[in-house]
């Protein structure tokens, strides 16, 4: 296994990523919320919430599921003092703990174990997928969004996007040990752990479903979170990475312009 763990923890701390996971939940739930509903989840179900960051979905799982009981597990102790803050109504039913997800101290206990937007910024990927189907009961299922970053695109645009993303994000990540092209080998990962039922969907975060002002918004946060490190770790300058980001936010924002992110939602099913 990898060394370092988690190569981007300074950005998943930095102010940028509380307002870009806002952001993010604004777009995505609408979309993600039926897939929930369509688990059909029994009363007093146990719900893992791995990676939870602040607290954006527990908060939307409680609220969507008031007869279970959620537990979500993080590494920033910020985040999870903003996510005990915003869950806090719901009193002892939701709870959340510091805990690595590659070794996660539950026994296979849960009926749902949720992990979103999380494996793109990890080494080892697979092995924190493996640790939720181990902690999911027989019968439990397994919920990941899992980001692939050459499912996107942006017109009008100055820059090559398509360059852009292989020659900065995707080379920072490869040279810092995480993967941003991971949310195509889940759907495998999953298979060859042996669960059933295993199938994609797809949420579309595009200028037609979702608010440009939402949209805007994940990438401005990405633009001040990322940027000064993508130029430390690849060939781009400063100046192109943050042009490049300025580039599609005017994509995003312009009234003629279109904008496109999809993210694959991967679920099973534990024998």
């Amino acid at each position: 296994m990898t060394a370092n763990r988690n190569p981007q923890a300074e950005q998943m701390a930095d102010e940028s990523m509380v307002r870009n996971l806002d952001a993010q939940a604004t777009a995505i739930w609408p979309q993600e919320k039926p897939l929930f509903e369509r688990y059909a989840l029994l009363s007093g179900a146990r719900v893992l919430d791995l990676a939870c960051g602040t607290g954006e979905i527990t908060m939307r799982l409680a609220e969507l599921l008031p007869q279970a009981s959620l537990l979500g597990v993080d590494l920033i102790d910020a985040h999870l003092n903003t996510a005990r803050a915003r869950c806090g109504r719901f009193g002892s039913r939701v709870r959340f703990d510091n805990a690595d997800a590659f070794d996660l101290p539950f026994g296979p206990e849960f009926d749902l174990v949720v992990n979103r937007h999380m494996l793109q910024a990890v080494p080892d990927a697979d092995k924190v997928v493996a640790q939720a189907v181990k902690v999911l009961k027989p019968g439990g299922r397994v919920h990941i969004v899992a980001e692939d970053y050459s499912m996107m695109h942006f017109w009008p645009c100055a820059t090559d996007t398509d360059e852009f993303w292989r020659l900065g994000p995707v080379t920072y990540a490869r040279n810092t040990g995480s993967d941003l092209r991971s949310g195509r080998k889940v759907f495998t990962w999953l298979c060859d752990l042996g669960l059933r039922g295993v199938r994609v969907d797809y949420v579309v975060v595009d200028t037609t479903r979702v608010p440009r002002d939402v949209f805007s918004r994940i990438w401005t946060a990405w633009r001040d979170g990322y940027t000064d490190v993508i130029a430390r770790h690849t060939t781009l300058t400063r100046q192109q990475v943050w042009d490049g980001w300025n580039d599609m936010i005017a994509a995003i924002e312009s009234p003629r312009g279109y904008a496109c992110w999809q993210l694959p939602v991967i679920t099973g099913i534990k024998p």
